[in-house]
């Protein structure tokens, strides 16, 4: 049976329990091999995403062909992603599909500024910017679809929460 644990005795109990703390969630993007490279390059021009580092395949060797980026995390909005090339030898890649029920937001005040730069970066827009009820959360969301197949919902920041607890 599972104990409430009270604020501040969450490192205690997964310490003398063995509860396992997550650190961090980190989406991962899988593109088509080998243009994990391009797609992080993109994401950097288009949204100002800021590489944190990459791995490359170890498999692969830059002599005999192009490398596959194994991960590469970029900061993008306070949060990290992974971008990876999908490796038909990589049974941890081989999950993309297209619709995985995943969508990825990113919240600004100037949503026309940037679909703008994610359009001049190569990204698509897709219909128009939404306002007040029709949008997600009340503000004004639009959305551009990358040139890797991904759609990201650009927004203002969420007006109104919902108290979950009423």
């Amino acid at each position: 049976m599972a104990q409430e644990v009270q604020n501040g005795g969450a490192e205690k109990a997964a310490a003398c329990e063995g509860v396992v703390l997550f650190t961090a969630v980190k989406p991962r993007v899988l593109v088509e091999a080998p243009k994990a490279n391009d797609a992080v390059q993109f994401y950097k021009a288009a949204f100002g995403a800021e590489e944190l580092g990459r791995t490359m395949h170890p498999k692969r060797k830059a002599e005999q062909e192009l490398p596959h980026v194994l991960s590469a995390q970029l900061k993008l909005g306070g949060s990290t992603i992974l971008v990876s090339d999908v490796c038909v030898d990589d049974s941890a890649t081989q999950a993309k599909t297209e619709g995985t029920g995943i969508t990825l937001c990113l919240e600004t005040e100037n949503v026309e500024a940037a679909i703008a730069k994610a359009v001049k970066a190569g990204a698509v827009a897709v219909g128009e910017i939404e306002e007040g009820e029709g949008a997600s959360w009340g503000g004004r969301v639009g959305k551009v679809k990358d040139p890797y197949g991904l759609v990201w919902l650009i927004s203002t920041p969420a007006k109104t929460c919902i108290d979950v607890d009423a």
